[in-house]
């Protein structure tokens, strides 16, 4: 999961609100899948970051939480969460739109035999995912902008669908679709937590001045040298023999390079989830502007 930052204060900081598993648009059943330029576990790009994958997840990690210092908190939050609903010490969890594999590690920390499928678009971070992951974790190539993504699945529900930084690539009405197609996956008791930029709409003044005090905290980090921007990882990956070929392929499925600017508050999705089916759905953690809703089956 993606933690990443934000369109809505520059279109650099919304880069890092990565754009896994969604393209530009709409598409059909019918229309050709970027996900099935998918990399298999055996693909060389992913044998070829064996040795080099740990240090790839730890400098994901540090620039991630440049822009999200609390990253870890929200994270503990979504798994406390699903610790709270199984009933089981192997659970069937989905980290949707997972990327690196962020979410997945901490689950599989968290719970050493849940069964964890992954899913995302981004080839660069799809061959991270696999390289850390090998075969602890069902990884797969999806576009979430597409409604058939579901067929790509190993198991029919789960216990629980978790992601992070990464819907606000929906335009609203896919969004809402995906709530419904997300409800049906889950089964009865099941859990969903998006954790993602949410403004409060009950608070915009101090949201609006807490995203200001972040935003000059971050400058001044990347001023330092503190911190390692999104545009900089993405450099350094690009010029990397192994992921280069992987982040011009990237580019080619993301040509924008960032999302749009749409992050509604958080009364939006509570008010999309109810209207999808789900039984429960409330606020499950805030930090500043961002937040982390869940709803149950």
């Amino acid at each position: 999961m993606r933690m990443t930052p934000y369109i809505s204060e520059s279109a650099a900081e919304a880069a890092a609100g990565r754009p896994a598993t969604i393209t530009a648009g709409s598409a059909g059943p019918s229309d050709p899948d970027p996900a099935d330029s998918g990399l298999a576990v055996s693909d060389p790009a992913v044998s070829g970051l064996a040795a080099t994958a740990a240090a790839w997840q730890e400098s994901w990690d540090r620039q991630q939480e440049g822009f999200m210092p609390d990253r870890e908190e929200r994270l503990a939050a979504m798994l406390d969460a699903v610790e709270a609903v199984v009933d089981t010490d192997s659970p069937r969890l989905l980290d949707l739109a997972g990327g690196t594999g962020t979410i997945t590690l901490r689950a599989l920390a968290r719970f050493p035999r849940a069964r964890v499928t992954l899913v995302d678009l981004d080839p660069a971070l799809l061959a991270l995912a696999r390289a850390s992951l090998g075969d602890r974790a069902v990884v797969l190539a999806a576009d979430l902008a597409r409604p058939d993504w579901p067929g790509r699945l190993p198991h029919r529900d789960y216990d629980a669908v978790l992601t992070a930084t990464a819907l606000h690539w929906l335009p609203a009405e896919r969004l809402t679709e995906l709530y419904g197609e997300l409800r049906d996956l889950l089964r009865p008791g099941g859990l969903f937590v998006n954790a993602d930029r949410m403004p409060d709409d009950a608070l915009p003044t101090l949201t609006d001045r807490l995203t200001a005090r972040a935003r000059e905290r971050r400058a001044a980090r990347y001023a330092a040298g503190a911190a390692l921007s999104w545009s900089d990882w993405w450099a350094r990956a690009g010029a990397d023999p192994v992921l280069g070929p992987l982040v011009r392929r990237r580019h080619e499925i993301y040509p924008t390079g960032h999302s749009p600017e749409w992050n509604p508050p958080v009364s939006w999705h509570l008010g999309a989830l109810t209207a999808a089916g789900f039984t429960e759905a409330g606020t499950l953690w805030r930090g500043g502007a961002d937040a982390a809703v869940a709803a149950l089956h």
